[in-house]
């Protein structure tokens, strides 16, 4: 394992990293047969393939089997993403870690969401600990929700943002994961405030990644986005097979976000 987290720090250095995030073993199997130089779980898209909601609603067998699963079929490096860590018990949060490493996990994303972002900074050593006594270089990306949740006011959000990446790094992160940010300007300041490699989310409004290379960005992820395609594909064809009888694939969408978790609550 350790090879392949080695791999996935050094990827972090090596310009763009574009990082597609999916929902089993197939789709990550396919990710690596079109090139993909690691991949990625949504906690979203995982969430919605067992039926249930995304925010921290997974149980902790099905998400380690979805690791399993595809850590068997892919060669290239795996990342996780652990949500809040599914709880705020330390211990817990622990036990979740560890089971997601040794399920094959050589990343994770861990989030702060609404909490103080104390508690990530905790839940982050404890992540470097537990990856520790695995002897596993475990690759930590800090997301925090500044953006993503509109946690402060929107002059405030880059200081915010780079208080906060200044707080995790000293608890042990490898990177920031700026959820939402979108702006070229507000970009290069965060990239430049941090020293952290910084992670944006692949909005359709977000520079090209030319661009965000330049601006110091080194990871680019799709989130939730590609599941949120195919669910409103899915539902396209539903919806024609059921009125016709035939599977007519014109005029298909994605399903929003809110569309998807919606329909598990």
């Amino acid at each position: 394992m350790n090879a392949l987290a080695t791999q996935f720090h050094q990827l972090h250095q090596q310009g763009l990293l574009i990082l597609t995030n999916v929902a089993d073993a197939t789709g990550a199997r396919l990710v690596e047969h079109l090139g993909g130089k690691a991949v990625a779980t949504s906690s979203a898209a995982v969430a919605w393939a067992h039926g249930y909601p995304d925010g921290n609603t997974l149980p902790l067998e099905r998400l380690v089997s979805t690791v399993e699963s595809i850590a068997r079929v892919i060669s290239i490096p795996l990342t996780v993403d652990v949500e809040a860590g599914y709880s705020d018990d330390l211990g817990r949060v622990a036990e979740v870690l560890d089971a997601v490493i040794a399920a094959g996990a050589v990343g994770i994303n861990i989030e702060d969401g609404s909490a103080d972002p104390e508690l990530l900074a905790r839940k982050i050593e404890v992540a470097r600990q537990v990856a520790g006594k695995r002897d596993v270089q475990l690759f930590i990306n800090a997301r925090t929700d500044v953006y993503l949740k509109s946690l402060v006011p929107a002059e405030d959000r880059v200081a915010e943002t780079l208080h906060r990446a200044a707080l995790y790094q000293a608890a042990g992160a490898d990177g920031l994961f700026a959820a939402g940010v979108t702006s070229a300007y507000e970009i290069e300041a965060i990239c430049k405030g941090t020293a952290l490699p910084v992670n944006v989310l692949g909005f359709a409004c977000l520079p090209s990644p030319e661009e965000l290379q330049a601006l110091g960005v080194r990871r680019l992820s799709a989130g939730s986005g590609i599941a949120e395609f195919l669910y409103g594909a899915m539902g396209g064809l539903v919806k024609s097979f059921l009125a016709s009888g035939k599977l007519d694939s014109h005029d298909l969408k994605a399903f929003t976000y809110g569309e998807v978790n919606g329909l598990l609550k």
